[in-house]
């Protein structure tokens, strides 16, 4: 989560992450307290589609999770497809729902389920609070997700045996998780080339969004 912060930083740009709920909850409303025009969902997801390779990037026109179901600003992500065309990252992208939940989806027979159930492209943990939040307090809302593990990869346990609260990442639970079971490594090994195309689109699309001006209003 640090990694896609320090990505979606910059002008105009109030970027704020938690890996809790609670904390990205009132991270958000303390960004709505400052001033905020619209919120854009910003980041990585895990993919559900059998079809999206990684580095794929959704731009959503609905997210369904825990919380309910909500559209994103129409206008919003026109612009934002607008944005990227003529880009490397269009050929990527794609349009359609974002599933969010509470806990990570680790499991290729997990993801398969979550993706018959709901149709969604991709999953992500964030995704719902910020709708949610966007909706109650009558925001433009809109989500950017870059998709880092595939629908047929499983992730292993080490790979969110780091992660803290706050988002951030700590190595020695890493560390500590791979020596317990060294046979993850390779598993590893693979969602970091995934997830090294994910930060390719990611920044790609950054660019683009910042030229356009298209995270900007008025």
């Amino acid at each position: 989560m640090a990694f896609e912060a320090k990505i979606a930083r910059g002008r105009g740009v109030d970027v704020v992450f938690a890996a809790r709920a609670d904390w990205l909850e009132r991270a958000l409303s303390d960004a709505i307290a400052r001033g905020c025009a619209g919120i854009v969902s910003f980041g990585t997801a895990g993919g559900l589609a059998p079809d999206l390779e990684p580095g794929a990037l959704i731009v959503a026109q609905s997210v369904s999770g825990p919380l309910g179901t909500f559209a994103t600003d129409a206008a919003w992500s026109a612009r934002i497809v607008d944005a990227l065309a003529g880009t490397p990252v269009a050929r990527q992208l794609r349009r359609g729902t974002l599933a969010s939940v509470g806990a990570p989806v680790m499991s290729e027979a997990d993801k398969r389920s979550l993706h018959s159930s709901t149709g969604a492209l991709a999953v992500d943990m964030e995704s719902h609070i910020a709708g949610a939040i966007a909706t109650a307090r009558g925001l433009p809302f809109a989500v950017c997700r870059a998709v880092v593990d595939p629908a047929w990869r499983t992730l292993p346990p080490a790979a969110t045996a780091g992660l803290r609260d706050d988002g951030t990442t700590a190595i020695g639970p890493i560390l500590r998780e791979l020596a317990r079971q060294p046979s993850q490594i390779g598993a590893l090994l693979r969602l970091a080339g995934d997830a090294r195309a994910a930060r390719a689109t990611l920044v790609q699309a950054r660019h683009a969004l910042e030229k356009a001006r298209a995270l900007s209003f008025g």
